[in-house]
């Protein structure tokens, strides 16, 4: 046997789409996908794939500032959505990108569900690879509860957003939620394809000589080394769910080193979500790709796909 068919492969099917490696470059963090290329040495190569900044079916100019703050082992961000609008996203913008480096994902966003189903159909005519839907938004309909929150009305999303489009779905949970397995039952009944888990969780910081909020919209998520074992759990809870049905999940939530992205694909993540980790190391992506690659051979395993949901419970 050759070298060459002993090297485990980082190629990962998600829900259709191959990836060239299992990392995905989370939404918010790398803007419309040209954010770190300007970076040298840093390549979307080494990403599987990149998500787009948040879209909705208008512009948006997002919240007030301050809009991130820095916090113990995470970050808060309240950036509040700020984008051009979908129509100008597939119009101006993917024709900039380069689909032979990497698979692209929009990201869904909206405040009724009429507009998810309407963005989803924008990028459904557009050569995007895949759309993740952030059902973290709030209900403008329902008093602001936000979609990701209620079972009922993150069903009711993906529904609409699967009627819209023949592309795979990509469902982000929030963990901000009483019993996210629950939730995930529901949005595969809907027809989801697959997960993203976990979005952020919501904080606040205190500035004690003004005794107010640092962040201007009061509230923020919180990302990061600090919800980490929040997100592992939950991956973990929805891979118990997900796997009956053959629906990979986008394990994500303070992902930083080579242990961190084995962990979560152990758990039961197909790929994993790198984020807030690449705002004080950009060039992180081959480290990690190279440590993966490493202890696949170490343990024998011949690709990513034979590593994921091999976790073993205590009895």
């Amino acid at each position: 046997m050759s070298g060459e068919q002993d090297t485990p492969s980082l190629e990962v099917d998600l829900a259709g789409v191959r990836l060239a490696t299992p990392l995905v470059l989370l939404s918010g963090c790398v803007g419309f996908g040209e954010e770190y290329t300007r970076v040298d040495g840093f390549s979307n190569r080494d990403a599987g794939a990149v998500c787009l900044k948040g879209t909705t079916l208008e512009p948006r100019l997002g919240n007030r500032p301050h809009r991130v703050y820095e916090t113990p082992d995470g970050m808060l961000n309240a950036i509040g959505l700020q984008n051009p609008g979908a129509r100008h996203v597939v119009d101006a913008i993917l024709p900039q990108l380069d689909f032979d480096e990497t698979r692209f994902i929009a990201n869904v966003s909206g405040s009724t569900v009429e507009e998810y189903a309407e963005v989803t159909r924008i990028f459904d005519d557009s050569p995007i690879d895949a759309i993740e839907i952030n059902i973290s938004c709030p209900n403008v309909k329902a008093g602001g509860v936000a979609f990701g929150n209620d079972p009922e009305m993150s069903a009711r999303v993906v529904t609409a957003c699967r009627a819209a489009t023949s592309k795979p779905l990509i469902t982000k949970l929030s963990p901000n939620q009483t019993d996210i397995a629950d939730n995930a039952r529901r949005c595969i009944d809907a027809g989801t394809d697959a997960f993203a888990v976990i979005n952020t969780l919501m904080g606040m910081a205190v500035d004690v000589e003004t005794r107010t909020p640092v962040i201007g919209n009061n509230q923020g998520g919180l990302s990061g080394p600090a919800i980490k074992p929040i997100a592992l759990l939950k991956v973990h809870q929805v891979h118990r769910v997900a796997r009956e049905h053959g629906i990979p999940i986008i394990g994500q939530g303070g992902i930083v080193t080579v242990q961190d992205a084995l962990e979560f694909i152990i758990a039961g993540a197909s790929a994993v979500g790198i984020g807030t980790a690449l705002f004080y190391e950009p060039l992180l992506l081959s480290k990690l790709n190279s440590g993966i690659g490493d202890y696949l051979a170490r343990h024998g395993f011949s690709s990513v796909d034979d590593l994921t949901g091999t976790l073993v419970l205590n009895s």
